[in-house]
Formats: structure tokens, sequence, C-alpha cells
């Protein structure tokens, strides 16, 4: 009941993460039109987050020392202060270093939460407990991010930070009270927790993570217009296919989860990668079939999430020495993939190629992707121990 418990806060942490992060999309006009800014101007605080995310973990180092519980408390504060300066931000010079701020606990909270979640687990079943803390940011896709654009519209796009600040409190009170002390991380000095990176395992899995999403994000970021433009359904519908979408990350993150516990997570997210590849290919040549298209889409969304719990356990059990760095770092992979699948992505429509070839690159993409991982089960996973 106790490691329930735990798991429940950790995936509070990632819920309000999640839905900090991926409002800010729906936000750009919002923010374009309060700040007086034009919408690639206030993009830029999309980006300004991600290098919060990459910043924080290697920032992450620094507190190796510490208890994880009390990694975990100073992760929820500087997440709770970031939100803060975010809401109340006077110009957008300010909006910038305020989610840069933001984003400095979200690589580290994903990498100390699944530590923490390893420990806290049973015998044999910590990847369906780093796949119940993650679906939290599952869920925020669901329903977060769509309420946050909501409330943006009839309210103020401030509100959506108002309650992500309340959340964060919550948060804060919940890991304090719910998640025990699970120790220390062997500390090996500064320069050693970077050891584990002279291996090519863990490169394996960072690219894989990197290209994986990279692949799914062509799909993720155009969804609008392949669904619009090339299936022909109506917009008004697009919303109800989103949020099936992040049904489909709930369902698949967990399944996903359970399948590790049994089988070897580098396997299980091959194979998930491989079928990321073949629906990425399936939507670039059936797209223009509506419910095939609905179908596709959602399932490849589901893949995204699937492979979120294996690659976030597998880089954990080949970092020996490093496991902060290695933990966080998987989400930095995670968040340059998001930024690579959008550019990719948009080359279509930058020299006027048809649609379908946003996701025909997403699948190449997804492709290096699966090689990564396929090298890395079959001739480095067995290697590594399962304990953290």
């Amino acid at each position: 009941m106790h490691a329930i418990r735990a798991l429940i806060a950790l995936a509070f942490g990632t819920l309000g993460l999640g839905i900090a992060e991926y409002v800010a999309m729906g936000l750009l006009p919002y923010w374009s039109q309060d700040f007086a800014i034009s919408i690639a101007s206030s993009g830029h605080a999309i980006s300004a987050y991600a290098l919060g995310v990459a910043f924080g973990a290697f920032a992450l180092l620094f507190m190796r020392k510490l208890k994880l519980k009390t990694i975990l408390l100073i992760l929820v504060v500087v997440h709770i202060a970031g939100n803060i300066f975010t809401a109340f931000a006077p110009s957008f010079e300010l909006l910038l270093p305020a989610r840069f701020i933001a984003g400095l606990p979200h690589g580290s909270y994903f990498g100390v939460g699944s530590i923490i979640a390893q420990r806290i687990a049973s015998q044999g079943k910590g990847t369906s407990a780093v796949a119940i803390m993650t679906a939290g940011m599952t869920i925020a896709n669901v329903f977060g991010v769509p309420l946050g654009t909501a409330l943006a519209h009839t309210l103020s796009w401030r509100v959506i930070f108002y309650l992500v600040i309340l959340w964060g409190l919550l948060v804060l009170l919940s890991c304090a009270l719910w998640v025990k002390d699970v120790g220390r991380i062997e500390d090996t000095g500064f320069k050693g927790q970077f050891k584990f990176l002279k291996n090519k395992a863990p490169w394996l899995v960072l690219a894989a993570t990197l290209f994986g999403n990279a692949g799914i994000f062509c799909m993720q970021s155009y969804v609008s217009p392949i669904l619009t433009e090339e299936a022909g359904i109506a917009l008004e519908y697009v919303s109800a296919v989103m949020v099936a979408m992040g049904v489909c990350m709930v369902i698949f993150n967990l399944i996903s989860g359970k399948l590790c516990d049994a089988f070897r997570p580098g396997r299980v997210a091959c194979y998930y990668q491989l079928a990321a590849v073949f629906l990425l290919g399936g939507i670039a040549l059936f797209g223009r079939h509506e419910v095939v298209c609905i179908v596709l889409i959602c399932l490849t969304a589901g893949m995204l999430f699937a492979l979120s719990a294996p690659e976030q356990v597998s880089i954990l059990r080949c970092s020996p020495g490093g496991l902060l760095l290695g933990a966080s770092s998987v989400q930095a992979a995670f968040n340059l993939g998001n930024a690579l699948g959008a550019g990719v992505g948009g080359i279509p429509f930058t020299y006027g190629l048809p649609l379908a070839w946003v996701t025909g690159f997403g699948a190449i993409l997804a492709f290096f992707g699966f090689i990564c991982l396929f090298f890395y089960y079959r001739y480095h996973e067995e290697q590594f121990s399962a304990q953290i």
C-alpha cells in the first residue's frame, strides 16, 4: 500500500510537469497577443523550456550526495518556482528565463523518480512502477493540455499556471508524506558519473530515444494538417482525435510496463519501435483514408509512451556509477528528439512536398531508432544487472 501511494505521488509530479511543458504549444497565440510579438518569437518560450531540461540533467550531478527523496523535493520546489515566475512574468523577456527555470527539474524529476520507483517496487515489478509514474505525463495529454488551452481562451493563459502552482504544492506535500526514504545513490565522484558513457550501450539507448521520438514527433507535431488536409477530416473533430491519442498513450504505457516485467525492457522497446516504423509508414501510404488514418495515428501516439518506460529502465541498467546522469539524460534525448521531429516534419511544408512525406520522414527516423535498440538488445543488454 505504501509503494502504491508513493507511485501515485510520483505520478502527480509527472502530471504537473506534463501540463507545464505541453500546454505551451497551445499558448503561442496568447503570448503573441499579450506581449505584442510574432508567433515565431513566442515559440522561443518552448525552446527555453527544452534548454532548461537539458541543462537540468547535468546540474543534477551537483546534488548527487543528497538522499534521493531530498533531491526529489528540491526539484518539486524548483518546478513550483519556475511556474510562479511564468505566471507573473510582466514581459516576454522575463517569461523566457521563467520557462528555462521551469524546465530545469523536468528530466531530473523523471530520472530521480524512476530510481525511487525501481527501489520501492516489488521484485520483478520495477518497469511497471516506472510506467505508473510516467502515467501522469500521459494523462496530461488527455485532459490537462486541452483544459489549459480552454482556460487560456476563456479566461487568461496565466490561469493554467496558477493551477500548475497549486498542483505543485499538492505534489510537494504528497511526495513529502508518501515517498519513503530510499537512501542515496553510490557516489563515484563527479568524474565517475561519466564513466558509464565509455560503454556503447547507453549511447545506443540515448540515440534510440532521440531518433525514435523524433520519428513519432514528425507525426505528433503536424497531426492537425495530416488529419484535415491528408485524410479530409473536419477541423472540429481534430480535438476528439487528440483525446483518443492521449487515451492510447495511457493504455500502451501501462501495457508496456507489464510486458517489461516479463521480458527484458530492451527487447520490448525494440519491438515497439519496429511497430512505430510500420505505423508511420502506414500513415504515409494510407493516410488519405479517414478511418485508417485515425487508427494509425492513435496507435502511433501510443508507441510514444510504450517506449518511455522500457527506455528509462534500460538507461538505468546500463549506467552503473552514473545513475543520476543516465536517468535524466534520457529525458534530454527525448526532448531533443521532439525538436528534431518537429524540424524534419516541417520539411515537406517548406519545400512543397506531399503531406505523406511528413510521416515518411518520421518512419526513416524511427527506423534509425529501431536499429539502435536492436543492437542494444541483441549485443549489450544481457551484461547489465536488473538491480538499480
